[in-house]
């Protein structure tokens, strides 16, 4: 109870309130959407909710920094709850349309398993920019992006990497290696290290089709 008073639990989608904040000339973009025409989704935009529309950048950038998918609702293992449904009926009834071209954002295993982790249901606008129909489920652990940091890149998990090495090295008695202690001797060490955990590292991420943030975030058939 302590934990969870003092480490709130990250939501999803006020992280991508954010993101859109932090873009000054998302006004004026949303008001160019509204004067082009589009054949996705016929919405009357003077009905909708500025603050759940979206680009598909600020998607992007969020399901990378919380290593997150954007997919088609057809790859969505979970059932809608029925409130999505009702917020579905209610905006086809308003905006006298049928929705279509639907969009999950969640965690990689609600794409492959049950689960409850925080999912949330788009639809498009048009012009890369979605409307945020729903959000359900419970949020994201809030060390998430902490932990999913050195999967952003691959000079994120070199730090990683040398961090670790730095510590093992540490840890180990020169004496093993060598009856005096000198920084030859424990450069030697640490690049003995960095050799052994980045090979366990390249094994681990080959063998079970793992890749970066940026690779997986739109893609259903790369690995969790």
């Amino acid at each position: 109870m302590m934990m969870m008073k003092l480490f709130k639990p990250t939501n999803i989608a006020e992280k991508l309130m954010d993101a859109k904040k932090a873009d000054t000339s998302f006004m004026e973009s949303v008001n160019q959407l509204i004067a082009r025409p589009t054949t996705v989704n016929d919405f009357t935009f003077e009905r909708l909710a500025t603050d759940d529309i979206f680009h598909i950048d600020t998607i992007k950038d969020t399901c990378i920094d919380y290593r997150l998918r954007f997919l088609d609702i057809k790859y969505f293992k979970n059932d809608l709850p029925q409130e999505a449904f009702d917020k579905i009926t209610a905006l086809e009834t308003i905006h006298n349309t049928t929705l279509s071209g639907f969009k999950i954002m969640a965690p990689s295993k609600l794409f492959r398993l049950k689960n409850t982790d925080d999912p949330l249901l788009f639809v498009p606008i048009g012009n890369n920019y979605f409307y945020l129909i729903h959000q359900w489920g419970d949020d994201l652990s809030p060390f998430r992006k902490e932990f999913i940091w050195p999967f952003k890149n691959i000079w994120n998990l070199m730090v990683l990497i040398l961090g670790i090495s730095w510590i093992a090295t540490s840890l180990t008695p020169m004496a093993i290696f060598s009856k005096t202690t000198s920084w030859s001797t424990y450069w030697m060490v640490y690049f003995f290290m960095f050799k052994a955990i980045a090979s366990i590292v390249l094994f681990y991420g080959f063998a079970l089709g793992k890749n970066f943030n940026p690779a997986i975030w739109n893609s259903y058939y790369n690995k969790v």
